[in-house]
């Protein structure tokens, strides 16, 4: 079993889409990068550009600075991304046990980050909903817990007699 969090850290936003990189998942895989790519280019019918991308230099560089890592070393051709469908297709190509468990366990991930992502978006969206509902009773709470406050920086000046000994 491969733990979710290893699989959310090889999952970047490239193109505005959640994607893997080639040799993230050849590792995962179990299979060095060039045998990944070269059973992907014998199918390559089945990935379609909006499954799977080649990265220009930019995108590269950029991925470079996001992971921040000297990792990548003497990578001569650019990297290719995956997005989840393609992870899907993925299945079809590559029959090994270990494939087949990867697979499951990537496409679990990636539902659990859209489910994530719906919640937050959600809340978000309630939040915003009481704010606006309540702003300004909320703001005149805050003003009157200002004034409370500024009260008591005062300095207490006694009332009354004071008797001295």
């Amino acid at each position: 079993m491969i733990p979710s969090e290893r699989i959310v850290s090889k999952i970047y936003i490239i193109r505005n889409r959640k994607v893997m990189l080639d040799r993230d998942l050849a590792e995962l895989y179990g299979v060095t990068t060039g045998n990944f790519n070269l059973a992907v280019k014998r199918n390559i019918k089945r990935f379609p550009e909006d499954f799977m991308f080649q990265l220009n230099k930019e995108e590269f560089k950029s991925l470079i600075l996001q992971i921040a890592t000297s990792s990548w070393g003497g990578t001569r051709k650019l990297p290719f991304v995956f997005t989840e469908q393609c992870v899907a297709m993925l299945a079809s190509i590559l029959n090994s046990d270990r494939a087949i468990n990867v697979n499951i366990q990537i496409i679990r991930t990636f539902v659990k980050i859209r489910e994530l992502l719906a919640t937050n978006e959600l809340l978000q969206r309630k939040m915003m909903e009481m704010e606006k509902k309540y702003d300004n009773k909320i703001k005149k709470i805050f003003d009157i817990l200002g004034l409370l406050l500024a009260d008591e920086k005062k300095p207490n000046n006694e009332i009354g007699f004071k008797h001295k000994e």
